[in-house]
């Protein structure tokens, strides 16, 4: 039986997308799970209230990626 080697590849820097989302109608946020810690940046409906998923956050990198993507300066989070 031969044994297979793996190599990890060196992460290249992505490329950030710049995308746009509706300003008027949504606002960014970073829901927070108070169990578990895990946070999900995304957009919340100001009339709705219904939040719509965009990316799963693990560090303070994930974050600044999303802010960066969407041209944000804050993002409120929300529990």
């Amino acid at each position: 039986m031969g044994v297979m080697l793996f190599q990890k590849k060196k992460a290249e820097k992505k490329k950030l997308e710049k995308k746009e989302y509706d300003s008027v109608n949504e606002k960014p946020v970073l829901r927070c799970s108070i169990c578990n810690g895990e946070q999900v940046a995304g957009f919340k409906d100001k009339r709705t209230g219904k939040f719509h998923e965009v990316m799963f956050v693990r560090n303070q990198q994930d974050l600044q990626e999303f802010m960066d993507m969407y041209g944000l300066s804050e993002v409120s989070k929300e529990y």
